[in-house]
Order: structure tokens, then C-alpha cells, then sequence
């Protein structure tokens, strides 16, 4: 899962970045509301973290903009406000979540998994494709019933192709949402990665089309 936090205060930007990269999480940040307003509109996040009072351009004014331009990523924003009418501001204005300073670190990333399976299941915890099922809340994979054992970057993107189910997704996309380092341009660790998912679960469950990516049909 790809993040994007917005946030003005280092040391909780530095403990926030630390915490979800440990956990396996791909994570970017900006200081600065203008640049994480710019980096939200031309990068594709599953999740924005947004504090609300920023330098140039506040997080309020930041949702908004990107509601405005239709930018549909969900956001959770963070505030030492914590007053009903701010929250009740923020929501009206798009938000999908707020939570109040101080916060638990664990609330917080409960938070984030359930937009994101929200955002990728549209309200669907399970999903089945032919004999596989899938179910966003465990994690797990079944085949008639059986387990099947996938790796951390396997499942992750299984997840991505389904979050993007009936479109082309692009091997540059797959590398930046899932490895985000450029080592890997050159490389076939993509191919690699989906011959071992067709391998573990069914041949024909990701298409390929050549010169332009994959995608799972549901």
C-alpha cells in the first residue's frame, strides 16, 4: 500500500514515516502544503494522511482542491482540533476520516486499512473470481477451499490488480506502487512476480497485453 503523509511537524512526520515503512508500507511526504498538494494530484496514493494546519496552504484548502478536481483517494485528516464542528467541516468537505490529536499509532493504521479496503472492495470484503477467494480483511487466498500461501509482494499485488479490476495497469505503475526504486525499471521483477501468482492460483486469472500491462477481469 501506497501512502502519502502531509505533515508540517518533523518529529510526528518522522514517527509516522518510520512506523508504516516498518510495517511494509511505501511511503511519501511533504512538509509543505503546496508540495503535498502537488505530489497528491500527480501520483497515485491509496491513502493520503493530512494534517490540517500546514505552511502555504492548509489541509482544509488541500481537500478541497483535490475533491474539486475530482481526486478521489481517501483521506484521513489529522488535527489538534478536535471540536465536533471541525470534524463535521472536514467530512462535508470530503474527508473520509479524522482523527484528533494526540492519537494511538495503532488506531491510526487500523484507520488506513479500512478506507483502503473500503476504496478496493467498494463495501465487499470477499471477492471471487472463478474458484479463487479472496478476503481483504484476513488477507487471505483460497482455491477450492485451500489456502494458497502467497509472499508479502505477491499478495500486495494481487490486491492492486484487483483494486484496478477491468483496466490496464501499466508495469510502471506496478513497479511504482509496489517497489517504488528505480532499480527495478530495468528488471523483470514484475513478470516474475505475476508468473508465480498464475503459477500459485490460475493461469488465466491475470491477462497480459503486450507493450501496455495486466488485468484482472471481474
Amino acid at each position: 500500500m501506497k501512502l502519502l503523509i502531509i505533515e508540517d511537524d518533523p518529529n510526528i512526520l518522522f514517527f509516522l514515516t518510520r512506523g508504516f515503512s516498518e510495517d511494509g508500507y511505501i511511503v511519501e511526504s511533504a512538509k509543505d502544503g503546496a508540495d503535498g498538494e502537488y505530489l497528491a494530484l500527480i501520483h497515485h496514493y491509496d491513502v493520503i494522511i493530512l494534517d490540517w494546519m500546514l505552511p502555504s496552504q492548509s489541509g482544509i484548502k488541500i481537500l478541497k482542491s483535490l475533491r474539486d478536481k475530482n481526486i478521489t483517494t481517501p483521506v484521513i485528516m489529522l488535527s489538534a482540533k478536535g471540536e465536533v464542528e471541525n470534524k463535521i467541516s472536514a467530512l462535508n468537505l470530503g474527508a473520509d476520516d479524522y482523527l484528533a490529536k494526540p492519537f494511538s499509532f495503532d488506531e491510526l493504521i487500523a484507520r488506513v486499512e479500512a478506507l483502503y479496503r473500503r476504496n478496493i472492495s467498494l463495501g465487499i470484503n470477499e471477492i471471487s473470481i472463478g474458484d479463487i477467494e479472496i478476503n481483504l480483511d484476513t488477507k487471505t487466498v483460497h482455491k477450492n477451499s485451500e489456502i494458497i500461501e502467497l509472499t508479502a509482494k505477491e499478495y500486495e499485488l494481487l490486491s492492486f490488480l484487483i483494486q484496478h479490476k477491468n483496466s490496464l495497469v501499466s508495469n510502471a505503475m506496478i513497479e511504482e506502487q509496489l517497489w517504488n526504486n528505480t532499480e527495478f525499471i530495468h528488471s523483470n521483477v514484475v513478470q516474475v512476480t505475476i508468473y508465480h501468482l498464475r503459477k500459485k492460483l490460475e493461469k488465466d486469472l491475470i491477462k497480459s497485453y503486450r507493450g501496455l500491462g495486466y488485468k484482472i477481469e471481474i
